[in-house]
């Protein structure tokens, strides 16, 4: 399951003239059955929603005040995530006979037009706060302080990353909301410019737009719409035209094959700080002590002692942290087990929360017990990214080595080591360009494609900003 919680903004999305219809409630119902986790985001305060909302307990967390206060209704532990407004500000604002206006924890909201006396009261005051329009409501906020900063911190209680998140929204200050999630959904009645920048645009309006999107979600997972969600997949390279060659970030199966001392070192870790930049939390099983320079990441084990599953399993259990997993202090003949019983942890823990995103393993062919079909083993559960290494491309089990679409073959000689993946593989040898590899290449063969291997430089230089696209836009080319 790639989604495990789905973020609804209240007004215009989840409600339509301030109440959830009970057709919307029984489609929240069937989420929560599915074991996703929904989240509401809305701008307003707590105690209206608690007047007004009385199936709120159906949702695992409230942010409000567009971003400045969560609320926990299973526990009703509320708190807020920035300074309350000064009084200095709300006295002159009433001054000014700035009508309607709203005063919580941390917001401050008015109506159109009282923007304009809002904006000159703020520039009097010498005060760093931001104005947000949510259509014709008018918020007033502490710099940097938007739904996606409240939902960050709603998931950090949940410990879920943004990558397992569906966001759905109707108004401007839904933007940085559904910027910041995995996939953005605008509801039908949203305005031109959020559908403009949303991954999925739903048919119906308010309530049924959500409520399109839930049987989407349980039907499917919204697989149908992660082509338009490239952006997220991660940089392996470019190839001789100086096309970016992507991995995809979710479920992506990739073998890089070449002896140390090859430039191989240079490949994986290319892959691996784009893994980092992409905030995709991985686990890295090293059995040769080579990554534990990550920066990024706890390293557990050494030469003196085993790591243990459950304290990598504990590490792992936050969202924003990595892991390396040493496996030099284990005996050789311990490793597959020790290896296998890591899998199924990690599975169970990818099953609950959609983490790690990718699991990198130095060395493949000294973990794999006989036997071990890690092809089935992904078949039949939650698809985690992997990222496996070996210096022995023949050594590699079948069962592993057939759950592999993408192979990245290093070394002085890509040919043989392509020769002898497709000997195990039994299939027929595909060409190979007669090039001479220099370190950070690689000759890349994708087994699902008809395309012949080709050359491709790893490590790929300062990527651009890229937009939050539309769905079906053109991608960048493969």
């Amino acid at each position: 399951m790639r989604y495990h919680a789905l973020a609804c903004d209240y007004d215009g999305t989840l409600a339509f003239d301030g109440r959830i219809a009970a057709a919307t409630i029984d489609a929240i119902r069937s989420l929560r059955a599915s074991g996703r986790r929904p989240v509401m985001v809305t701008g307003r305060q707590v105690q209206d929603l608690l007047a007004i909302c009385p199936d709120i307990d159906l949702f695992d967390m409230i942010v409000a005040e567009n971003g400045a206060v969560v609320y926990v209704p299973a526990t009703r532990v509320e708190r807020t995530l920035a300074e309350p407004p000064p009084p200095e500000l709300v006295r002159r604002l009433r001054q000014r006979g700035v009508e309607p206006l709203d005063v919580g924890r941390v917001i401050v909201a008015t109506e159109r037009p009282q923007e304009v006396a809002a904006l000159e009261v703020i520039q009097q005051l010498g005060l760093e706060l931001q104005v947000i329009f949510n259509k014709g409501s008018v918020m007033l906020l502490p710099s940097g302080v938007n739904k996606a900063t409240g939902l960050a911190a709603a998931l950090d209680d949940l410990k879920l990353s943004l990558h397992n998140v569906v966001a759905i929204g109707d108004a401007e200050n839904d933007h940085a909301l559904l910027a910041s999630c995995e996939c953005a959904v605008a509801v039908g009645n949203a305005v031109p410019t959020l559908k403009e920048r949303a991954d999925l645009v739903t048919a119906g309006d308010n309530g049924a737009g959500v409520r399109e999107l839930i049987q989407r979600l349980i039907a499917g997972d919204l697989a149908e719409v992660a082509p338009a969600l490239d952006r997220h997949d991660v940089p392996a390279g470019t190839d001789a035209g100086g096309h970016t060659v992507r991995l995809p970030a979710y479920g992506s199966a990739a073998l890089v094959a070449g002896t140390s001392g090859t430039g191989r070192s240079a490949f994986v870790s290319g892959l691996l700080e784009r893994l980092g930049k992409r905030m995709l939390q991985h686990c890295i099983v090293d059995v040769t002590g080579d990554h534990l320079d990550q920066r990024a990441a706890v390293v557990l084990g050494g030469a003196e002692h085993a790591p243990e599953v459950d304290e990598i399993v504990e590490v792992l259990d936050k969202p924003k942290q990595n892991a390396v997993v040493n496996l030099v202090g284990v005996a050789p003949a311990q490793r597959p087990h020790f290896f296998t019983s890591l899998f199924a942890r990690l599975q169970e823990m990818r099953a609950r929360t959609g983490r790690p995103h990718w699991l990198v393993v130095d060395e493949i062919e000294q973990l794999s017990p006989a036997g071990w079909d890690l092809g089935a083993l992904r078949r039949g559960q939650d698809l985690m990214g992997l990222l496996l290494i070996t210096s022995r491309a023949g050594a590699v089990p079948l069962p592993v080595l057939s759950s592999v679409d993408a192979i990245f073959a290093i070394g002085r000689a890509p040919a043989a080591t392509i020769r002898d993946l497709a000997g195990v593989l039994g299939e027929p040898a595909p060409g190979v360009p007669d090039v001479e590899l220099q370190s950070g290449e690689a000759i890349a063969w994708w087994r699902s494609r008809a395309q012949a291997p080709f050359w491709l430089r790893g490590v790929p230089g300062p990527e651009r900003p890229s937009d939050h696209r539309a769905a079906g836009a053109p991608a960048e080319a493969p």
